[in-house]
């Protein structure tokens, strides 16, 4: 069997909902609301495949018309679904985004429950699929337990980790599993939470300071998105920053996927990290400036006609 990206984690239905003319509290607002697949480890996953990369998602999702449809979604796309537990009597996973006019996120609810069932045990199961993985990256969504045994058992395979902690309120599950890590993609404020301060608003400075914190810490490469501002990036020989280069932002969400994907692959076909990070920032771009979570026609040529050079 060829080596596969493994990818571990959530499988979820995305509502978004965009104010028109402003946002008033305790009433209805008029808004574009839209809904589509989503998930942090399916849209990496979808991200993977649709540049040309062999992937393998283990995930769960109800036995529902939810669920069937973001797995018709996410099989069109090229991931493998072999490992999706479609689980009786349990609802599909939900993620309700509300964003500002400008597309930045204000307030987002998620509810994860059904990916209890890809516990330590499950995974345990699957250890061969850890053996023929070239890199496993997995999201927040996991117990403490089973991201536990991710870590292990991709450590025991000898393939490269990738996390993203998918939620500030998770992101203290990734602490223990810093030096093991290859990447690790965090937002501004999943990256206070990681290093155990307080957010204090937009700060490309401060974010690269808590980047090079997170590289002593162990980890080999930190990827910090900054919503529309760029990126700012760590690795063992430098640091630095790659500024926005899309023309209109339209949605934020899923940008951080795209962009881990993007790294993902490059780092897969043997690109030195500041050139993955490149394709990193061109997947960024494109996804800001998408109505979708996943941009629908992503390609390799995409990318490369949005690199800065």
């Amino acid at each position: 069997m060829a080596k596969h990206v493994l990818v571990i984690g959530a499988t979820l239905l995305d509502t978004k909902g965009k104010p028109v003319a402003g946002l008033a509290p305790a009433m209805s607002n008029p808004a574009e609301i839209r809904s589509t697949r989503g998930g942090t480890a399916r849209n990496v996953a979808e991200n993977l495949a649709r540049l040309g990369a062999d992937v393998v998602l283990v995930s769960a999702v109800g036995d529902d018309t939810t669920g069937r449809q973001l797995m018709i979604q996410t099989a069109e796309a090229g991931v493998n679904l072999d490992y999706v537990e479609m689980v009786a009597g349990a609802h599909t996973g939900s993620y309700i985004a509300l964003l500002e006019e400008d597309g930045q996120l204000a307030v987002a609810l998620d509810d994860v429950r059904v990916m209890q069932t890809i516990d330590a045990a499950y995974l345990e199961a699957r250890r061969d699929l850890f053996t023929d993985a070239a890199m496993v990256m997995f999201d927040g969504s996991l117990g403490e337990e089973a991201m536990a045994t991710v870590v292990r058992l991709a450590r025991e395979a000898g393939a490269l980790l990738c996390a993203d902690p998918s939620s500030a309120r998770l992101a203290h599950r990734l602490r223990p599993y810093l030096p093991y890590l290859h990447l690790l993609v965090p937002n501004e404020i999943e990256e206070a939470a990681l290093c155990a301060v307080d957010f204090a608003g937009h700060d490309p400075t401060a974010s690269l300071a808590l980047a090079r914190r997170l590289t002593s810490a162990g980890v080999a490469n930190v990827v910090v998105t900054l919503a529309d501002y760029g990126l700012d990036y760590a690795t063992a020989d430098e640091i630095g920053y790659i500024p926005p280069s899309h023309t209109h932002m339209i949605d934020s969400t899923g940008t951080g996927d795209a962009v881990t994907a993007a790294i993902l692959f490059g780092m897969l076909n043997d690109l030195p990290p500041i050139e993955a990070i490149r394709l990193g920032a061109a997947a960024a771009a494109l996804t800001l400036q998408s109505p979708d979570t996943v941009v629908p026609d992503l390609s390799l040529d995409m990318l490369y006609d949005h690199l800065i050079v």
